[in-house]
């Protein structure tokens, strides 16, 4: 479930440090404050010594502030159009696929057969036949070649294919009926919605006639492909009806509605327990980061990142959490939703940074929808991924 089709972002010039023309400075050490020695000499001088001290001590920054530096990519990626064609190749088989297969004008050949796991069906008197990857037409004529052998001439061969095993897709998240389905021929994205049920209700916030509150967060949900982020924007086809956004999927693809409900931080890389962290009022950036065990050894925490708004319009900040946490600038409110991202190395472009961290959430979330549907007690896992410094 997963493709080669990578969006890229285009370069941003809000943050010189990190454009690509632009080398990022060396790590700097932490500052340490000097020691102070002293000696009781009477009450006096320990006032002196007090009285030095606060007039030497700077005034702190306030506990908290919003995040206003939200930076928005200048051209956020489009689908290819290639996306909304219908698949070149034609259905094949694999292990799973059920098929009636007879010789023509013989009724008592008539016979039911299932791809094996081996990719092999056995019919009439024939050695297992390997039909893995042919083709319905091609299945039928190896069929034809193989039973030459025992007959007078070559028969005419009819297969009729009953059920599709080989080829899955996971539609999973807020809809009423989520699972893995069988594709029978060519999908497009809203069928598969379809086929889950369609998205959950809106529900009843205060009980009956109370005001109602959407179940699905159109704006962070997402189709991965070949462990890809595909741009679809699920806002624009499912609210707006907007058909350029209804791709065909492919054997392999996850689709996820992703939950309103769900109050939580994303908090991911270079922390100790990278996952989701519920957020509560007046939620800051110095709680959540403690909340997933805090940084490790390795992490760079001057390019702390915090991502707002949805997958296919994301926005950014870059916060230097070490000098929050030394006291020298405010820590920040964050919202529900927000993805932080805690990186192992400085980062030279803006764009490939949004990239990396978009991609790592998707993919962690798809492991663990993914995982919950298979086994209901799978224990949720976070992604901590290091990459090197990107260099372009």
């Amino acid at each position: 479930m997963k493709h080669s089709l990578s969006p890229t972002f285009s370069a941003q010039k809000a943050y010189p440090f990190l454009s690509a023309e632009t080398k990022m400075a060396p790590r700097g050490r932490p500052i340490r404050p000097r020691g102070a020695s002293f000696w009781t000499s009477g009450t006096c001088a320990l006032a002196a010594f007090i009285l030095a001290g606060c007039a030497s001590t700077p005034t702190p920054p306030p506990p908290t502030t919003v995040v206003s530096d939200l930076v928005a990519p200048a051209n956020p990626p489009q689908l290819d159009p290639a996306l909304l064609q219908l698949p070149p190749d034609p259905f094949t088989l694999g292990p799973g696929d059920k098929m009636e297969i007879e010789f023509m004008g013989d009724l008592t050949s008539r016979t039911s057969v299932e791809v094996g796991p081996d990719g092999k069906i056995y019919f009439y008197l024939l050695p297992g036949i390997d039909v893995w990857g042919l083709t319905l037409p091609e299945a039928k004529d190896l069929i034809a070649e193989k039973s030459e052998m025992f007959m007078r001439k070559k028969p005419a061969v009819a297969i009729t294919l009953r059920e599709v095993g080989s080829k899955r897709i996971w539609i999973l998240g807020r809809l009423n009926n989520p699972g893995v389905f069988q594709m029978s021929g060519p999908t497009t994205l809203l069928d598969a919605v379809a086929e889950a049920g369609g998205p959950t209700p809106a529900i009843e916030t205060n009980g009956p006639g109370s005001p109602t509150a959407a179940t699905v967060d159109l704006q962070r949900s997402f189709v991965l492909r070949h462990g890809q982020l595909l741009p679809v924007d699920f806002q624009r086809l499912i609210l707006e009806g907007d058909l350029s956004q209804n791709i065909y999927l492919q054997p392999g693809d996850f689709v996820y509605l992703s939950s309103a409900l769900a109050q939580t931080v994303h908090v991911l890389g270079a922390v100790s327990v990278p996952g989701a962290v519920t957020s509560g009022k007046d939620l800051t950036l110095i709680q959540t980061i403690a909340s997933a065990g805090g940084t490790i050894k390795d992490a760079y925490l001057s390019h702390v990142a915090i991502v707002r708004g949805s997958l296919t319009q994301p926005t950014i900040s870059i916060v230097d959490y070490q000098a929050i946490v030394k006291g020298t600038a405010s820590d920040v409110f964050l919202e529900p939703h927000d993805i932080v991202y805690v990186p192992y190395t400085p980062y030279r472009t803006l764009t490939r940074y949004m990239d990396l961290i978009l991609l790592t959430f998707v993919q962690t979330v798809g492991v663990n929808e993914g995982a919950h549907i298979i086994n209901r007690n799978s224990v949720p896992i976070g992604a901590s991924v290091q990459v090197n410094p990107i260099i372009q």
